[in-house]
């Protein structure tokens, strides 16, 4: 009897934790599902359940108890189910603050075609690697005047060389062979042409892999009509996320596509597909998307084997014909779920490839390019609200006022263009040479007596090159 308690303590000792969050809706049912597919694989894993999103609102204004979020923190590892967010009010999304709380700066979608599943495109292989923090997901949005809303794109040089790296990383490490930076930098000059140029000069540490870009428009373009063309792309965050929903339809829809989130010592694995409110309960949800999630999870802690078995179980009953509702089917995930079993093979069925227990990117502590720059502040963007087009100064002390627009489109100097105006206007004071902050305070305080102002930004040139994009007819 000792011996075999000794025993169990060992092999429980040996058992990796895993925080599970089952969400809401179909959540609870999809996970009860995948944790027994996984322990009839005999995955090494024991679990702890936690609660997130709309049932912890009372607990947790944000959806996200604290104890949940130490437990991600403590065990580093988590398979999270769907949860809600509310459009336009309500609190803020569960998977963001996760993501944002524990610094998960990649987001990993492997995009490839399942057996059974009929789609426009047979043999679909591809991953998406998404930067997972920063661009408009900062969140950061203020309504200026009655009629202006504005949100900060944030694009950061070391949040970029992270991904890009991590990009690079992981096509070594999977045996991909290709990286494409998918970006709209003849647009978004400054903001997605810092993301490219970090991509370029991550590019150059791996001559072994091939680096190429494209815009964003073209390739949701070429995804939906040459995905084969697509290896491994890098994107920043809002393209990432269309994209890689795009890319789900591909091979399916969103019932079916895996998604991890990785950071630097923390990775939470979750089903990346809606809530379903209108099914839960009835015991119709399809697992698919967070098992394959939970196959994700298998690999990056190192149990190849076992993630091998799963995957080969699910698309044997696939190609058997086996489906849930929403694939056309009408097994229940119950029923799915106990297929998936019966036909996990033994290991020695299976051809396990070889692979690092996950991608290691880690970016070289290097010195910011921007450090040695001599930065200097020549100008000022003042962003007013006046209806009309505002009667300002031509001159305030070093400052002469250089252009309004609205909207993004220049209307002085010159004769105004035929544009329907809001009550938003920025205007940019410019100076010959660098100016202190006491000249922008009185600068603002100037203006304050002819308008109603509500944001600012510096004007700054770096070694005499300018740091700021022109308005359109400038």
């Amino acid at each position: 009897m000792q011996t075999q308690q000794a025993s169990d303590a060992h092999a429980s000792s040996c058992l990796t934790t895993v925080a599970v969050i089952p969400g809401d809706g179909i959540g609870p049912e999809i996970t009860r599902a995948v944790v027994r597919v996984l322990e009839a694989a005999g995955a090494p894993l024991a679990w702890e359940w936690h609660e997130a999103g709309l049932g912890s609102i009372e607990r947790a204004a944000n959806g996200l108890p604290a104890e949940t979020l130490a437990a991600i923190q403590r065990h580093r590892v988590a398979l999270k189910g769907p949860t809600a967010t509310p459009s336009g009010a309500g609190h803020k999304s569960v998977n963001v603050t996760i993501r944002k709380a524990l610094d998960l700066y990649a987001n990993v979608r492997p995009v490839r075609s399942l057996p059974g599943l009929k789609t426009r495109f047979d043999d679909v292989d591809l991953v998406i690697v998404r930067e997972n923090i920063e661009d408009t997901y900062g969140g950061i949005e203020h309504r200026q005047s009655p009629e202006v809303v504005q949100c900060l794109k944030v694009i950061t040089r070391p949040g970029s060389l992270a991904v890009a790296r991590y990009a690079f990383e992981l096509a070594r490490t999977w045996g991909r062979r290709r990286v494409t930076c998918v970006h709209k930098a003849n647009i978004h000059k400054l903001s997605d042409g810092l993301f490219l140029s970090c991509f370029q000069e991550v590019a150059a540490e791996y001559p072994d892999i091939k680096a190429d870009d494209i815009l964003v428009d073209n390739a949701c373009m070429q995804l939906v009509t040459q995905p084969e063309r697509f290896d491994v792309l890098v994107t920043p965050n809002l393209y990432g996320d269309i994209i890689s929903d795009l890319a789900a339809g591909l091979v399916g829809g969103l019932g079916v596509a895996p998604a991890g989130n990785i950071g630097r010592e923390v990775a939470v694995f979750e089903a990346v597909h809606g809530t379903a409110p209108d099914i839960a309960g009835l015991g119709l949800a399809n697992p698919t998307a967070l098992l394959l999630s939970a196959v994700q999870m298998l690999r990056y802690l190192g149990h190849h084997a076992c993630a091998a078995r799963v995957e080969e179980g699910l698309r044997r009953v696939l190609a058997d014909g086996v489906r849930t509702r929403d694939l056309g089917g009408t097994c229940g995930t119950e029923a799915f779920a106990d297929a998936i079993v019966a036909a996990l093979p033994v290991e020695s069925q299976l051809a396990v490839p070889q692979q690092a227990s996950r991608v290691v990117a880690q970016a070289p502590a290097t010195p910011d390019a921007a450090s040695s720059s001599v930065w200097e502040v020549r100008g000022v963007d003042v962003f007013v609200e006046h209806r009309g087009i505002p009667q300002l100064p031509a001159r305030i002390g070093p400052f002469a006022l250089a252009m309004i627009s609205n909207r993004g489109t220049k209307v002085y100097p010159g004769p105004a263009p035929d544009i329907m105006l809001v009550d938003w206007h920025r205007c940019r004071y410019v100076a010959d040479s660098a100016v202190s902050e006491d000249d922008v305070v009185m600068l603002l305080k100037q203006i304050g007596q002819h308008v109603s102002w509500m944001h600012v930004e510096k004007l700054r040139h770096a070694d005499g090159v300018a740091c700021y994009s022109k308005a359109q007819g400038e």
